[in-house]
Protein backbone atom coordinates (compact mmCIF):
# COMPACT_ATOMS: atom_id res chain seq x y z
CA UNK A 1 0.00 0.00 0.00
CA UNK A 2 3.04 2.48 -0.45
CA UNK A 3 1.13 4.35 -2.89
CA UNK A 4 -1.40 5.70 -0.61
CA UNK A 5 1.02 7.26 1.54
CA UNK A 6 0.06 10.09 -1.89
CA UNK A 7 -3.51 9.88 -0.95
CA UNK A 8 -5.21 11.81 1.84
CA UNK A 9 -6.71 9.92 5.14
CA UNK A 10 -10.48 10.67 5.29
CA UNK A 11 -11.65 11.13 8.85
CA UNK A 12 -15.42 10.47 9.15
CA UNK A 13 -17.58 12.47 11.22
CA UNK A 14 -19.07 10.45 13.52
CA UNK A 15 -21.99 10.70 15.80
CA UNK A 16 -22.42 14.81 15.51
CA UNK A 17 -24.26 14.38 18.91
CA UNK A 18 -21.29 12.90 20.82
CA UNK A 19 -17.36 13.90 20.49
CA UNK A 20 -16.44 12.85 17.11
CA UNK A 21 -16.75 16.71 15.72
CA UNK A 22 -15.08 17.93 18.73
CA UNK A 23 -12.01 15.39 18.94
CA UNK A 24 -11.44 15.86 14.89
CA UNK A 25 -11.42 19.60 15.21
CA UNK A 26 -8.86 19.25 18.76
CA UNK A 27 -6.80 17.51 16.61
CA UNK A 28 -6.60 19.96 13.69
CA UNK A 29 -6.06 22.63 15.69
CA UNK A 30 -3.34 21.16 18.35
CA UNK A 31 -1.44 18.93 16.08
CA UNK A 32 -1.37 20.43 12.38
CA UNK A 33 1.59 18.25 11.28
CA UNK A 34 -0.21 15.29 12.83
CA UNK A 35 -3.70 15.59 10.35
CA UNK A 36 -1.78 17.42 7.69
CA UNK A 37 -3.01 15.58 4.63
CA UNK A 38 -6.26 14.50 6.14
CA UNK A 39 -9.91 15.67 5.31
CA UNK A 40 -13.32 15.17 7.23
CA UNK A 41 -16.09 13.45 5.34
CA UNK A 42 -18.63 14.92 7.24
CA UNK A 43 -20.93 18.12 7.64
CA UNK A 44 -19.37 21.51 7.17
CA UNK A 45 -21.56 23.75 9.73
CA UNK A 46 -21.11 20.52 12.28
CA UNK A 47 -17.32 20.90 12.06
CA UNK A 48 -17.83 25.07 12.37
CA UNK A 49 -19.64 24.24 15.30
CA UNK A 50 -16.78 21.91 16.96
CA UNK A 51 -14.10 24.00 16.00
CA UNK A 52 -15.97 26.77 17.69
CA UNK A 53 -17.22 25.15 20.54
CA UNK A 54 -13.08 23.75 21.05
CA UNK A 55 -11.68 27.51 20.67
CA UNK A 56 -13.69 28.60 23.63
CA UNK A 57 -16.70 30.28 21.15
CA UNK A 58 -15.23 31.84 17.98
CA UNK A 59 -13.61 29.80 14.61
CA UNK A 60 -9.64 30.61 14.73
CA UNK A 61 -9.62 29.29 10.81
CA UNK A 62 -11.18 28.23 8.31
CA UNK A 63 -13.51 25.22 7.75
CA UNK A 64 -13.42 24.90 3.72
CA UNK A 65 -15.67 22.92 2.19
CA UNK A 66 -13.58 20.36 -0.78
CA UNK A 67 -15.41 18.87 -3.78
CA UNK A 68 -13.53 15.98 -3.37
CA UNK A 69 -10.40 14.63 -1.48
CA UNK A 70 -7.45 15.42 -4.27
CA UNK A 71 -8.58 19.25 -3.32
CA UNK A 72 -6.72 18.52 0.12
CA UNK A 73 -3.73 18.41 -1.34
CA UNK A 74 -4.43 22.23 -2.59
CA UNK A 75 -5.82 23.16 0.92
CA UNK A 76 -3.40 26.05 2.92
CA UNK A 77 -2.10 25.68 6.07
CA UNK A 78 -4.28 26.06 9.00
CA UNK A 79 -7.32 24.98 7.75
CA UNK A 80 -10.06 22.11 8.34
CA UNK A 81 -11.34 20.76 5.15
CA UNK A 82 -14.64 19.02 4.85
CA UNK A 83 -16.18 16.97 2.29
CA UNK A 84 -20.04 17.66 2.76
CA UNK A 85 -21.74 14.18 2.31
CA UNK A 86 -25.09 14.67 1.07
CA UNK A 87 -27.64 17.61 2.22
CA UNK A 88 -26.50 19.75 5.15
CA UNK A 89 -27.32 17.61 8.60
CA UNK A 90 -28.67 20.55 10.73
CA UNK A 91 -27.86 21.01 14.19
CA UNK A 92 -28.24 18.18 16.57
CA UNK A 93 -28.72 18.34 20.30
CA UNK A 94 -25.63 17.35 21.93
CA UNK A 95 -25.63 14.04 24.42
CA UNK A 96 -28.59 12.27 23.03
CA UNK A 97 -30.00 9.41 20.84
CA UNK A 98 -30.93 10.77 17.19
CA UNK A 99 -32.06 9.25 14.21
CA UNK A 100 -30.58 12.11 11.87
CA UNK A 101 -27.24 11.93 13.70
CA UNK A 102 -27.28 8.23 12.99
CA UNK A 103 -28.45 8.42 9.84
CA UNK A 104 -25.91 10.92 8.24
CA UNK A 105 -23.29 8.86 10.32
CA UNK A 106 -24.31 5.52 8.58
CA UNK A 107 -24.01 8.24 4.97
CA UNK A 108 -20.15 8.72 5.97
CA UNK A 109 -18.87 5.69 6.58
CA UNK A 110 -20.58 4.25 3.40
CA UNK A 111 -19.47 6.95 1.51
CA UNK A 112 -15.75 6.76 2.71
CA UNK A 113 -15.51 2.87 2.72
CA UNK A 114 -16.32 3.56 -1.66
CA UNK A 115 -13.89 5.91 -1.74
CA UNK A 116 -11.31 3.37 -0.25
CA UNK A 117 -12.16 1.16 -2.37
CA UNK A 118 -11.84 3.63 -5.15
CA UNK A 119 -8.39 4.09 -3.92
CA UNK A 120 -9.93 7.95 -4.00
CA UNK A 121 -8.25 8.10 -0.11
CA UNK A 122 -5.11 5.86 1.06
CA UNK A 123 -6.82 5.19 4.35
CA UNK A 124 -10.32 5.44 6.63
CA UNK A 125 -10.04 7.18 10.10
CA UNK A 126 -13.25 6.63 11.55
CA UNK A 127 -15.01 9.07 14.58
CA UNK A 128 -17.34 7.14 17.44
CA UNK A 129 -20.51 6.16 16.62
CA UNK A 130 -23.66 5.55 18.51
CA UNK A 131 -25.15 1.78 18.31
CA UNK A 132 -28.55 2.88 19.29
CA UNK A 133 -28.44 6.06 16.84
CA UNK A 134 -27.56 3.87 13.90
CA UNK A 135 -30.45 1.48 14.71
CA UNK A 136 -32.79 4.49 15.02
CA UNK A 137 -32.09 5.95 11.40
CA UNK A 138 -33.83 2.84 9.86
CA UNK A 139 -32.25 0.57 6.80
CA UNK A 140 -30.08 -0.03 5.78
CA UNK A 141 -27.65 1.01 8.88
CA UNK A 142 -30.13 -0.56 11.33
CA UNK A 143 -28.66 -4.35 10.23
CA UNK A 144 -24.76 -3.28 11.72
CA UNK A 145 -24.01 -3.33 15.05
CA UNK A 146 -21.38 -1.11 14.46
CA UNK A 147 -18.40 0.16 11.91
CA UNK A 148 -16.95 -2.92 11.32
CA UNK A 149 -19.49 -5.24 10.06
CA UNK A 150 -20.65 -1.91 7.95
CA UNK A 151 -17.08 -1.72 6.49
CA UNK A 152 -17.25 -5.74 5.79
CA UNK A 153 -20.66 -5.38 4.21
CA UNK A 154 -18.69 -2.29 1.51
CA UNK A 155 -16.34 -4.38 0.65
CA UNK A 156 -18.01 -7.30 -0.04
CA UNK A 157 -20.43 -5.73 -2.16
CA UNK A 158 -17.64 -4.12 -3.96
CA UNK A 159 -15.55 -7.40 -4.27
CA UNK A 160 -19.04 -9.33 -5.85
CA UNK A 161 -19.41 -11.66 -2.85
CA UNK A 162 -21.44 -12.11 0.17
CA UNK A 163 -20.01 -10.66 3.89
CA UNK A 164 -18.76 -13.79 5.03
CA UNK A 165 -16.64 -14.92 1.94
CA UNK A 166 -14.64 -11.56 3.45
CA UNK A 167 -14.07 -12.18 7.04
CA UNK A 168 -12.53 -9.52 9.19
CA UNK A 169 -11.79 -9.30 12.54
CA UNK A 170 -11.19 -6.44 15.13
CA UNK A 171 -7.84 -5.27 16.67
CA UNK A 172 -7.67 -2.97 19.95
CA UNK A 173 -3.97 -2.18 20.46
CA UNK A 174 -1.98 0.50 22.40
CA UNK A 175 1.67 0.76 23.11
CA UNK A 176 1.95 -2.15 25.26
CA UNK A 177 -0.54 -4.78 24.02
CA UNK A 178 -2.32 -5.80 21.05
CA UNK A 179 -5.33 -7.76 20.82
CA UNK A 180 -7.46 -9.86 17.89
CA UNK A 181 -11.14 -10.90 18.70
CA UNK A 182 -12.71 -14.42 17.43
CA UNK A 183 -15.76 -12.54 17.48
CA UNK A 184 -17.11 -9.34 17.60
CA UNK A 185 -20.65 -7.83 18.68
CA UNK A 186 -22.28 -10.49 19.62
CA UNK A 187 -23.98 -11.41 22.91
CA UNK A 188 -22.23 -13.87 25.85
CA UNK A 189 -23.95 -16.55 24.76
CA UNK A 190 -23.74 -16.76 20.96
CA UNK A 191 -19.82 -15.29 21.32
CA UNK A 192 -19.51 -18.75 22.95
CA UNK A 193 -21.21 -20.86 20.13
CA UNK A 194 -18.90 -18.60 18.01
CA UNK A 195 -15.52 -20.32 19.09
CA UNK A 196 -15.40 -23.08 17.15
CA UNK A 197 -12.11 -24.77 15.55
CA UNK A 198 -12.53 -23.10 11.95
CA UNK A 199 -13.26 -19.54 13.29
CA UNK A 200 -10.30 -19.63 15.81
CA UNK A 201 -7.82 -20.78 12.84
CA UNK A 202 -9.35 -18.23 10.74
CA UNK A 203 -9.02 -15.34 13.40
CA UNK A 204 -5.41 -17.10 13.89
CA UNK A 205 -4.59 -16.84 9.78
CA UNK A 206 -5.52 -12.94 9.59
CA UNK A 207 -3.86 -11.71 12.37
CA UNK A 208 -0.66 -13.38 10.73
CA UNK A 209 -1.16 -11.78 7.24
CA UNK A 210 -2.31 -8.23 9.02
CA UNK A 211 1.07 -8.01 11.34
CA UNK A 212 3.31 -9.89 8.66
CA UNK A 213 2.30 -6.64 6.58
CA UNK A 214 2.51 -4.23 9.58
CA UNK A 215 5.92 -6.09 11.47
CA UNK A 216 8.01 -6.73 8.32
CA UNK A 217 8.41 -10.77 9.92
CA UNK A 218 5.82 -13.16 11.16
CA UNK A 219 4.09 -12.33 14.36
CA UNK A 220 4.96 -14.53 17.48
CA UNK A 221 0.55 -15.08 18.31
CA UNK A 222 -0.62 -15.96 21.85
CA UNK A 223 -4.07 -17.57 21.69
CA UNK A 224 -5.95 -17.23 24.51
CA UNK A 225 -8.18 -20.14 26.18
CA UNK A 226 -11.56 -20.03 26.83
CA UNK A 227 -12.32 -21.52 30.20
CA UNK A 228 -10.70 -20.27 33.46
CA UNK A 229 -7.05 -22.12 33.74
CA UNK A 230 -7.92 -22.96 30.51
CA UNK A 231 -9.71 -25.74 30.59
CA UNK A 232 -7.54 -27.00 33.65
CA UNK A 233 -7.26 -30.01 31.50
CA UNK A 234 -10.79 -30.47 31.07
CA UNK A 235 -12.07 -30.10 34.46
CA UNK A 236 -13.48 -26.78 33.52
CA UNK A 237 -14.46 -27.44 30.18
CA UNK A 238 -13.26 -29.13 26.90
CA UNK A 239 -13.46 -26.46 24.06
CA UNK A 240 -9.52 -25.47 24.68
CA UNK A 241 -8.71 -29.63 23.91
CA UNK A 242 -11.76 -29.81 21.43
CA UNK A 243 -11.07 -26.55 19.60
CA UNK A 244 -8.25 -24.18 20.24
CA UNK A 245 -5.52 -26.28 20.76
CA UNK A 246 -6.70 -28.30 17.19
CA UNK A 247 -7.03 -24.57 15.40
CA UNK A 248 -3.26 -23.62 16.88
CA UNK A 249 -1.92 -26.67 15.65
CA UNK A 250 -3.55 -26.26 12.24
CA UNK A 251 -1.80 -23.05 12.15
CA UNK A 252 1.87 -24.28 12.72
CA UNK A 253 1.33 -26.62 10.40
CA UNK A 254 1.02 -24.39 8.27
CA UNK A 255 4.34 -22.23 9.23
CA UNK A 256 2.34 -19.74 11.75
CA UNK A 257 3.94 -18.86 14.49
CA UNK A 258 1.05 -19.50 16.94
CA UNK A 259 0.49 -20.88 20.52
CA UNK A 260 -1.58 -21.60 22.81
CA UNK A 261 -4.09 -21.47 24.15
CA UNK A 262 -2.74 -20.10 27.71
CA UNK A 263 -4.94 -19.01 30.85
CA UNK A 264 -7.25 -15.84 29.74
CA UNK A 265 -6.42 -14.27 33.33
CA UNK A 266 -2.42 -14.31 32.71
CA UNK A 267 -1.99 -14.33 28.56
CA UNK A 268 -2.56 -10.69 28.60
CA UNK A 269 -0.22 -9.86 31.14
CA UNK A 270 2.33 -12.45 29.49
CA UNK A 271 2.00 -10.37 26.05
CA UNK A 272 2.48 -6.79 27.40
CA UNK A 273 5.26 -5.17 25.30
CA UNK A 274 8.69 -6.02 26.84
CA UNK A 275 7.79 -9.28 28.80
CA UNK A 276 10.03 -12.28 27.92
CA UNK A 277 7.92 -14.35 25.74
CA UNK A 278 8.12 -11.86 22.91
CA UNK A 279 4.80 -11.97 21.88
CA UNK A 280 3.49 -9.95 19.13
CA UNK A 281 -0.52 -10.39 19.83
CA UNK A 282 -3.20 -12.55 21.89
CA UNK A 283 -6.23 -14.16 20.02
CA UNK A 284 -8.93 -13.47 22.40
CA UNK A 285 -12.38 -15.58 22.22
CA UNK A 286 -14.64 -12.92 22.83
CA UNK A 287 -15.25 -9.25 23.11
CA UNK A 288 -15.06 -8.68 26.50
CA UNK A 289 -11.94 -11.10 27.40
CA UNK A 290 -9.58 -9.33 25.04
CA UNK A 291 -11.34 -5.67 25.09
CA UNK A 292 -11.14 -5.51 29.35
CA UNK A 293 -7.66 -5.69 29.45
CA UNK A 294 -6.73 -3.16 26.22
CA UNK A 295 -9.06 -0.76 27.63
CA UNK A 296 -7.70 -1.22 31.40
CA UNK A 297 -4.24 -0.47 30.57
CA UNK A 298 -6.02 3.28 29.02
CA UNK A 299 -7.71 4.58 26.13
CA UNK A 300 -5.79 7.51 25.32
CA UNK A 301 -3.49 5.45 23.03
CA UNK A 302 -6.11 3.39 21.99
CA UNK A 303 -6.53 2.25 18.49
CA UNK A 304 -9.07 -0.09 16.79
CA UNK A 305 -8.34 -2.00 13.47
CA UNK A 306 -10.27 -3.74 10.96
CA UNK A 307 -7.99 -6.64 9.83
CA UNK A 308 -8.57 -8.21 6.82
CA UNK A 309 -10.19 -5.55 4.81
CA UNK A 310 -8.86 -4.25 1.47
CA UNK A 311 -8.03 -0.97 2.86
CA UNK A 312 -6.57 0.30 5.94
CA UNK A 313 -9.11 1.20 8.78
CA UNK A 314 -8.77 2.66 12.02
CA UNK A 315 -10.75 4.38 15.03
CA UNK A 316 -10.19 5.87 18.40
CA UNK A 317 -10.57 3.16 21.13
CA UNK A 318 -13.27 5.14 23.12
CA UNK A 319 -17.13 5.74 22.09
CA UNK A 320 -19.31 9.34 21.69
CA UNK A 321 -18.98 9.82 25.17
CA UNK A 322 -22.37 11.23 25.50
CA UNK A 323 -21.91 12.82 28.62
CA UNK A 324 -19.42 15.08 28.14
CA UNK A 325 -20.48 15.80 24.44
CA UNK A 326 -20.81 19.83 23.54
CA UNK A 327 -18.45 20.59 26.84
CA UNK A 328 -15.26 20.66 25.02
CA UNK A 329 -13.64 18.54 27.53
CA UNK A 330 -13.12 15.59 25.39
CA UNK A 331 -9.49 14.34 24.46
CA UNK A 332 -8.13 13.66 20.95
CA UNK A 333 -4.99 11.33 22.07
CA UNK A 334 -6.78 8.33 20.98
CA UNK A 335 -7.74 9.62 17.66
CA UNK A 336 -4.38 10.99 16.93
CA UNK A 337 -2.98 7.35 17.79
CA UNK A 338 -5.44 6.37 15.09
CA UNK A 339 -4.18 8.48 12.72
CA UNK A 340 -0.81 7.44 13.57
CA UNK A 341 -1.74 3.76 13.21
CA UNK A 342 -3.13 4.47 9.78
CA UNK A 343 -0.10 5.91 8.60
CA UNK A 344 2.17 3.09 10.01
CA UNK A 345 -0.24 0.77 7.91
CA UNK A 346 0.57 1.91 4.88
CA UNK A 347 4.36 0.60 4.94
Amino acid sequence: MSSAVHRPIAITMGDAAGIGPEIIAKAFMESPQATQGCFVAGDVQTMRRALALVHGGSVPYPVAQIGSPADVAEMPPACLPVLQIGPALGPVPFGQISAQAGAFAGRCIVWAAQAALRSEVGALVTAPIHKESLHAAGPPYDRFPGHTEMLQWQAALHAGCSPEALPVRMMLSNPELRVVLVSIHLSLARALQAVTRERVLETIEITHRALHSLLGRNPVIAVAGLNPHAGEGGLFGSEEADTIAPAVAAARAAGIEASGPYAPDTVFMRARAGQPEGFDVVVAMYHDQGLIPVKYLGVEQGVNSTLGLPFVRTSPDHGTAFDIAGTGRADPASLLAALSAARRAWG
